[in-house]
């Protein structure tokens, strides 16, 4: 550290090159020159391994790095900076309850779906206004600026604005400070990072739906570019009936799980919703008893859907029905393991469709639908072989093979097969319970902590691996599953709105186990700060055929 006419120089090392600036510089002055160079909008930086908004200021020698909005951290930052601008719009053009009463439901593809408060427009003409406020704050470059208010201060603020859920979120927290956000009088409460101004906002589209409005933003992979929204029926239609549901509970929040947590009624709560999640089941049994010429259940999700017990749970309904289940896994019919097609690492691609012998499927469930005996084979995962050992099947009258696997909703899966003689499921854990009302809770977040505990427990794995291969796992869903969504004859959502109070026992030892110098760190330090929003509650009273046994141990199915 050297002094320049009178100002303290600070050495900050990026790329390998030192640099000097003076000692307040922000980052924001630091990686100006550079955002050219790299590409994608540089969000926030690293200083010394801590994520660092760009409107901090420099304060001692260090080293950053740069992650733009091709990186999660920086694409997160842009979203969440986006939907805070968005409020701001509906905030300036139809007033405080307005704005207040918005709610930040789900995403369908790159549209977040933000139900509109009372007073809002919704038509075309009030998303026009909209988004013409969210320009002129942009062409503007208006500040958020960033406060840390002590708890009961922050409380008060957003008492006196009316904002319950944040109000009985802060309520739970252990910190003695809260960080606010302001833009131009307009306050909010975000979980993580945000951008300095409204300025790097740039591709950003508003179109009314339903009872609100799709915020439509980039994807990582084009984050320049704002697509045509791909509208997708189905999907929106068991998201909003799962919002619907919390809802009738009461729980919308997890302020309000805390609530019930500490009401003493926790358990109550868990059997209504596992009592609601075997009628919709059941529900589903009973649609595919009454095509008398289903044959073939497929059922398709993404990773950590429960998809397992899911089928589990099915068979035993159609048991009652009078049907006779018999489940088939896709991964028997794995190609041997050098046929195996690889990635662009040199890798086995195990989920490119490829990576099954799809003919040989549908030559053998042909021959099972005319009523064929014949042998199926069963893969070995040691040895990268294909093996039969004597396992035979025939259909018989009430006989349905609940087949599951990540390919069962695309039809070249399953070409030979006539449409009749196929009930298509598709499942997931869309998450129904946000942070507070302006602050939801990412599908795969949800996900990817119920596939942490569950490798911790049954594989070995640590959460570092599971992180790690987490990027890897969401392409192949966004080739092999997402695209086929709609193509299902029912959907089912298995998250399960207390989960997460659960599975925080299990995921947060597995998370601080991850040291400060691994790559997967600022993740694992993210997923820690979400799970601190929830109080815990331990497993024990969980059913043993609750689809979150999956994940924690203790299954009737031993799964």
């Amino acid at each position: 550290m050297t002094k320049r006419m009178g100002r303290k120089m600070i050495t900050v090392t990026i790329n390998g090159e030192k640099k000097q600036f003076p000692q307040g510089t922000t980052y924001e002055a630091i990686v100006e020159p550079y955002q050219e160079a790299y590409g994608n909008m540089i969000a926030v930086v690293s200083v010394n391994g801590k994520i660092r908004e760009l409107f901090k200021k420099v304060k001692r020698d260090c080293t950053l790095e740069f992650f733009t909005l091709s990186d999660d951290v920086g694409y997160k930052t842009y979203v969440r900076t986006a939907t805070m601008l968005f409020l701001k719009g509906i905030y300036d053009m139809f007033g405080e309850e307005a704005a207040r009463g918005s709610r930040v439901e789900f995403a369908i593809g790159h549209g977040s779906y933000i139900r509109a408060g009372a007073g809002v427009n919704v038509s075309q003409e009030g998303a026009e206004r909209i988004k013409n406020r969210m320009k002129e704050l942009a062409e503007h470059k208006t500040p958020f600026f960033k406060r840390a208010y002590p708890m009961e201060d922050a409380m008060e603020l957003f008492r006196a604005q009316r904002m319950t859920d944040k109000e009985k979120l802060f309520r739970y927290r252990r910190s003695s400070f809260v960080n606010v956000y302001e833009i131009e009088g307009y306050y909010d409460y975000y979980y993580g990072y945000m951008l300095p101004n409204a300025g790097y906002v740039k591709w950003f589209d508003v179109i009314p739906y339903d009872e609100g409005f799709m915020l439509l933003l980039p994807t990582k992979k084009n984050p320049t570019r704002v697509e045509r929204f791909a509208e997708k029926k189905k999907l929106f239609a068991t998201l909003k009936e799962s919002e619907q549901w919390g809802r009738r509970v009461g729980i919308e929040t997890v302020g309000d799980l805390n609530d019930q947590i500490c009401s003493g009624s926790f358990s109550e709560l868990i059997l209504v919703q596992e009592a609601e999640q075997e009628r919709k089941i059941g529900e589903i049994a009973k649609e595919i008893a009454g095509r008398g010429n289903v044959k073939f259940v497929m059922i398709a999700g993404p990773s950590s859907s429960g998809k397992t017990t899911f089928s589990h749970r099915l068979s035993i309904q159609l048991r009652t029905l009078g049907k006779i289940p018999h489940p088939i896994a896709l991964d028997d019919y794995f190609v041997d393991r050098e046929l195996t097609p690889r990635d662009e690492n040199g890798d086995y691609n195990f989920e490119c469709l490829e990576a099954i012998d799809i003919r040989q499927f549908n030559e053998d469930m042909a021959r099972l639908l005319k009523g064929e005996r014949l042998e199926l084979p069963t893969f070995n995962f040691k040895t990268g072989k294909r093996e039969y050992n004597g396992r035979f099947k025939q259909l018989g009258p009430d006989d349905i093979l609940v087949i599951e696997g990540i390919h069962g909703l695309n039809e070249k899966t399953s070409y030979a097969l006539p449409e009749e003689s196929k009930y298509k499921i598709y499942i997931s854990a869309l998450t129904n319970v946000n942070v507070d009302e302006h602050n939801r809770i990412p599908t795969t977040d949800g996900r990817l902590l119920r596939r942490m505990v569950r490798d911790a427990r049954t594989r070995g794995a640590d959460a570092r691996r599971t992180i790690a291969m987490w990027p890897s796992v969401r392409r192949g869903e966004e080739e092999n599953i997402f695209p086929f969504q709609e193509e299902a004859d029912a959907m089912f959502n298995s998250v399960l709105i207390y989960e997460l109070a659960v599975l925080k026992q299990f995921a947060e030892p597995l998370l601080f186990q991850i040291p400060k110098e691994a790559p997967e760190y600022h993740e694992a330090k993210r997923l820690l700060k979400f799970l601190d929003y929830f109080l815990g509650v331990p497993s024990e009273s969980l059913p043993n055929n609750s689809i979150c046994r999956e994940f924690v141990g203790g299954s009737c199915f031993n799964v």
